[in-house]
C-alpha cells in the first residue's frame, strides 16, 4: 500500500493524488510511488484518462532538498536515471493526462506537471524551476520538456534565473493551458478528462504516441511514425465501429469499446 501517492478511479477517470504534507516534497519514496501509480493507471481497464493532483493547497514544491543534500556525486550518478524516469512516469501513460495545479509547482513538482499532456492551474499558482539557486540544474526532465513546451529562450530565462511565474504569466507563455479559481482546479481537470472516458482508447494512445515520438525526430521520421500508427488502427474494433457509425449516422455518434 503506497504511503504518499495513490490512484483513485471514478467514472473512467484515474486521479493520481500526491499527499505528503505539508508541501508534497518529492523524496525518493514519493518518486517511486508516483511511477507505480502511473503504471497502475496504464494497465487499469477502467481508467480512460488521468489527472495528477496535489490537493487543494499545493501541487508539489519540488524535490526533498534535505535528502538530496546528503547525496554524493557517486550516489546521484547511480540514481539519476531512475529519478528522471520516476518524475517522467506520467508521460508514459498512453492515455490523456492533465495536471491540476494549485499553489506551488516548483522544481521536480513542475517537472511532473510538464509530463502531463495538459496543465490547468489555479490563479494562485506559482511555477518555476529554482534549482539554479541550489547550485544545480533541473534533472527530472525540466531543461528538455520546458524548452520543447515554451521555447528555448523562455526556458533559459526560467532556468537561469530560478524565478517563479504566476498563473497569468504561465498562461501567456504557454506553460499552462487554462487558469481557473483554485477551488475549481480539480473539477476543471475532470471536465477535460471526461471527454475521453467514452473515446476510442487505442486511437487516443496512437495520437499521443505520434505527437510525442514525432517531436523527438525530424519531420521525415515523424511522418513514418504517423504512417505506422495510422495503419495499425485499421486492426481495431473502434475503427470499424467509428467508420460504420459515420456512414450510417454521421459524425460524433459512435459508441466505442476501446478495442
Amino acid at each position: 500500500m503506497a504511503e504518499f501517492v495513490t490512484l483513485e478511479v471514478s467514472e473512467g477517470i484515474g486521479t493520481i493524488r500526491l499527499a505528503r504534507p505539508p508541501m508534497n516534497a518529492l523524496n525518493r519514496q514519493v518518486q517511486q510511488e508516483l511511477r507505480a501509480a502511473a503504471r497502475e493507471a496504464t494497465v487499469h481497464p477502467d481508467v480512460k484518462a488521468v489527472i495528477v493532483y496535489g490537493g487543494e493547497k499545493v501541487f508539489a514544491a519540488g524535490a526533498d532538498v534535505k535528502e538530496m543534500a546528503e547525496m554524493s556525486f557517486g550516489q546521484m550518478t547511480d540514481v539519476i536515471t531512475d529519478l528522471q524516469s520516476d518524475l517522467a512516469a506520467v508521460s508514459e501513460i498512453p492515455k490523456p493526462t492533465v495536471a491540476a495545479i494549485t499553489g506551488y509547482a516548483l522544481g521536480g513538482g513542475l517537472e511532473v506537471a510538464l509530463s502531463a499532456d495538459r496543465r490547468i492551474a489555479g490563479d494562485n499558482a506559482k511555477l518555476g524551476v529554482p534549482e539554479i539557486l541550489l547550485g544545480i540544474i533541473p534533472g527530472g526532465g525540466g531543461t528538455q520538456r520546458l524548452a520543447r513546451l515554451i521555447g528555448p529562450s523562455k526556458a533559459k530565462d526560467l532556468v537561469f534565473t530560478g524565478r517563479f511565474v504566476n498563473a497569468d504569466e504561465a498562461l501567456a507563455i504557454g506553460l499552462v493551458d487554462e487558469v481557473v479559481a483554485p477551488d475549481d482546479v480539480y473539477e476543471a481537470a475532470r471536465r477535460w478528462a471526461s471527454q475521453f472516458t467514452t473515446g476510442a482508447g487505442r486511437a487516443l494512445a496512437a495520437a499521443k504516441a505520434a505527437i510525442d515520438q514525432g517531436l523527438d525526430v525530424d519531420l521525415h521520421s515523424g511522418l513514418a511514425v504517423e504512417r505506422q500508427l495510422f495503419a495499425s488502427l485499421f486492426a481495431t474494433q473502434d475503427r470499424t465501429i467509428g467508420m460504420e457509425s459515420f456512414i450510417e449516422n454521421g459524425p460524433g455518434k459512435a459508441q466505442f469499446t476501446g478495442e
